[in-house]
């Protein structure tokens, strides 16, 4: 699905990003500044090697880079005024489940205060036209039934879920409260190059690969889960933005990204395994994950009813894709042999 702006939208547009040095981020990042808006990034820690700097490289790199922490209101504020922001895209947040799950306070203040923060610094702004903040299909917590559409309750019940779940209620608060122009992602297992979260199974089963070693799974490898690939969260999230613009009803909406094809962890790692050309691997299945939810995939009718957005990158297609990427990065950094 290409994203059609041949009515230049984006162009000359003023964009805030929030977490531009994350995955997700610096994507979207890449594909504003393509589209000729103008870009300003709020960073919180100068990195020598982010995801941002991968990605966008010197060509399309942000216009603006703002350092500071979401948790500070007047910079959000003062950010908003000075370069007379339109449109915000909110993904800075305390993503890692397991640093969430040992650090809830700051978890909590990361994606909680920082959302707040931005919704109330947007509701002070009249320049604002839409918000897009991102939340996770985590919020929904055990699903009572699969495909997960919009209307099943919130029922997340740890660090990193429950953030994401209060970021959602505060943003429908917002929304119906003060008419504020903001909509809300839900997407599923995102995948692609320049994750350097290798904690995650794509990265790290790819990188295990790679190096010649045995993937490990650590469930019982029967999970299913829905992966998707970044150029199509991106064009969703942009979809969205400006489908808020245009249309005041979509205000305080969320909306689900997903593939509709899930798949089990091990025919994902299997999967991998194939790309590589490497036959002779084989998983290793601990099966030392508790409280693993099963079945965890989203319906996506709504976005492609409301948005006419749908995923077009099959599983293996964006595989290929991101083991590519992976590869030229490791051997550039020595990891593994050309």
């Amino acid at each position: 699905m290409e994203l059609n702006d041949s009515d230049g939208f984006w162009s000359s547009k003023n964009i805030l990003i929030t977490g531009s040095t994350g995955f997700v981020g610096s994507w979207l990042t890449r594909r504003l500044v393509q589209e000729k808006a103008n870009v300003v990034s709020l960073v919180r820690d100068d990195h020598k090697k982010s995801s941002l700097d991968l990605i966008c490289g010197s060509d399309y790199y942000p216009d603006t880079v703002v350092f500071g922490d979401i948790c500070n209101y007047e910079l959000i504020s003062r950010i908003l005024s000075e370069y007379n922001i339109n449109i915000i895209m909110h993904l800075a947040a305390q993503a890692i489940v397991g640093a969430a799950n040992n650090y809830p306070l700051s978890t909590f203040q990361s994606n909680i205060q920082g959302t707040w923060n931005v919704l109330e610094a947007c509701r002070n702004s009249p320049s604002v036209e839409s918000i897009v903040i991102a939340s996770s299909d985590k919020s929904y917590g055990e699903p009572q039934n699969v495909p997960i559409t919009e209307d099943h309750p919130l029922m997340a019940s740890h660090p990193y879920d429950a953030s994401k779940a209060c970021a959602e209620i505060l943003s429908k608060t917002y929304a119906k409260s003060f008419d504020l122009p903001v909509g809300i992602t839900k997407c599923s297992n995102i995948y692609g190059g320049g994750d350097l979260n290798f904690n995650r199974i794509i990265p790290e089963t790819i990188q295990a690969v790679l190096s010649n070693n045995d993937p490990i799974i650590r469930s019982d490898g029967t999970p299913v889960r829905d992966f998707i690939y970044i150029d199509d969260v991106v064009i969703g999230y942009l979809t969205l933005a400006k489908a808020i613009v245009k249309n005041k009803n979509f205000n305080g909406e969320s909306f689900n990204f997903g593939t509709k094809t899930p798949t089990t962890v091990l025919d994902l790692v299997n999967r991998i395994i194939e790309m590589t050309d490497n036959k002779k691997l084989k998983p290793k299945v601990q099966n030392i994950t508790k409280n693993e939810i099963h079945e965890q995939y989203l319906d996506s009718t709504k976005s492609g009813k409301h948005l006419g957005w749908s995923a077009v990158v099959d599983l293996n297609e964006g595989l290929a894709m991101t083991v590519k990427w992976y590869k030229n990065y490791f051997q550039e950094k020595g990891i593994i042999k050309n």
